[in-house]
């Protein structure tokens, strides 16, 4: 078979438009719905994605003057989600620096079980004062200290993985052994930031991990990424920059000694969709009419880790910004937001007119076969192995991208018309991990 487009639908309460919710047909409470969010996984399943994907943060991430803001918890959303779906994989965001190995190893471990194998973990460090402040801290720490954690982290969780062989359960009736003990072992772990006996009270799982997901874009990011991300989240507002993206990328893979055609790269895009350009366009012009410029500004300037009486709405940026190294939040998109205004000499209220979309993402207003086209062209030349969509409106605008594009870029021959496997793995074309435990020789402990 040739190769194919993947495709993973980001969930947003009412859309990736910060003013989705205000629009007349948008359901307010969509974020706290389960119905809601099963109508949407089961769009996204009848069009063949390959997944779905929660965003979270441990702390009030918005304003809830300003939108919709509270989240449920992803990992139990998405175990409600198993039961209403089949195939469609379930990624749910989690941090390494407010989480312990072993109770997130054992989350994800048990949503693969209950999914049938289709469980995804996008791994995130959480940047901001505000989380640290949820769990005793005074600040968030340093942004390095922050991956050095998230790197033994993943050490950890992917040891208590492998901590049971996949042939470790016998279920013998006759002789009365359920589990080989030589099967089932400790991983001893003693590190920097954790100590683990193990092993872990899941057996293997169907996946033996989750999907490993990875959304950061920094120098650190990139490096974690290669070491152990197999599908990459990543914003980049051109097809220039996702293609420079796309081969810096591989190319770390490559020289971490891994297979670069086993990491998916998924930019994200936010397709505002009309049956003619000036439907869409309308649209997205209600849409921006709708942004309330001063949360936007202190939300930029929180970005940018500056006071937001230095931001002029009718303004370009000040040139005397923060470096992205004095940035100790998220340093990749402070840089694409300052990237982006310089280069098209944005004023201020132009830039939150764009952020108030996408946060930096692709955005694309036009047809279905402008936004197919659109898709064809970041795929076919170096840019993207599918794309992380990103609705501006829900659930209006996942229908019709299910039923508008989803079959033009079929009858292309770009994407699947029927699931070919039962596991995210297979969807995206990965392979199962082998025990490193089992590789290792490693016995009882």
């Amino acid at each position: 078979m040739s190769r194919q487009l993947h495709f993973n639908l980001f969930l947003h309460d009412t859309g990736h438009h910060e003013a989705s919710w205000r629009l007349p047909g948008s359901d307010p409470y969509a974020n706290l719905s389960l119905a809601a969010h099963q109508h949407l996984a089961r769009v996204a399943e009848d069009a063949k994605f390959d997944s779905v994907f929660l965003a979270d943060s441990p702390v009030l991430f918005n304003d809830p003057g300003r939108r919709p803001s509270g989240k449920l918890e992803p990992t139990l959303l998405l175990a409600s989600l198993a039961v209403t779906t089949s195939r469609i994989g379930l990624i749910a965001t989690a941090s390494t620096s407010y989480n312990e190995p072993f109770n997130l190893a054992r989350r994800f471990a048990s949503l693969d079980h209950l999914s049938g194998g289709r469980a995804g973990w996008n791994i995130v460090t959480t940047a901001g004062d505000a989380a640290a402040r949820n769990f005793g801290l005074d600040g968030q720490p340093l942004h390095r200290t922050r991956y050095q954690r998230a790197d033994e982290f993943l050490e950890v969780a992917t040891k208590l993985w492998d901590s049971w062989t996949d042939d470790a359960i016998l279920a013998d009736k006759q002789h009365g052994v359920h589990a080989l003990r030589d099967r089932v072992r400790g991983i001893g772990h003693r590190g920097e930031f954790f100590r683990v006996d193990g092993p872990l009270n899941v057996p293997r799982s169907p996946q033996a991990y989750p999907l490993l997901v990875q959304a950061g874009s920094s120098e650190d990011g990139k490096e974690f990424a290669a070491k152990w991300a197999e599908a990459v989240f990543t914003a980049q507002p051109t097809l220039a920059e996702s293609q420079a993206f796309y081969a810096d990328l591989k190319r770390r893979v490559a020289r971490a000694g891994r297979d670069p055609d086993h990491v998916v790269v998924l930019p994200g895009i936010v397709p505002v969709i009309g049956d003619t350009e000036a439907e869409a366009r309308e649209l997205d012009a209600e849409l921006d009419r709708l942004i309330g410029p001063e949360y936007a500004l202190r939300q930029l300037a929180h970005t940018l880790g500056v006071d937001p009486g230095i931001l002029e709405l009718d303004r370009p940026l000040p040139r005397d910004l923060p470096d992205e190294e004095e940035i100790e939040g998220a340093k990749s998109r402070r840089t694409l937001i300052v990237d982006w205004a310089r280069r098209d000499n944005l004023t201020v209220r132009q830039l939150i007119g764009r952020l108030g979309g996408g946060r930096g993402h692709r955005t694309f207003t036009g047809t279905p076969v402008q936004v197919a086209d659109t898709i064809q062209e970041y795929f076919e030349n170096g840019a993207a192995d599918g794309f992380n969509i990103m609705p501006a409106v829900l659930p209006a605008g996942i229908e019709a991208f299910a039923t508008k594009v989803v079959p033009i870029l079929q009858e292309r021959g770009l994407f699947r018309t029927e699931y070919q496997g039962a596991t995210l793995r297979e969807h995206y074309g990965l392979p199962r991990p082998a025990n490193r435990l089992v590789l290792a020789g490693e016995g009882v402990r």
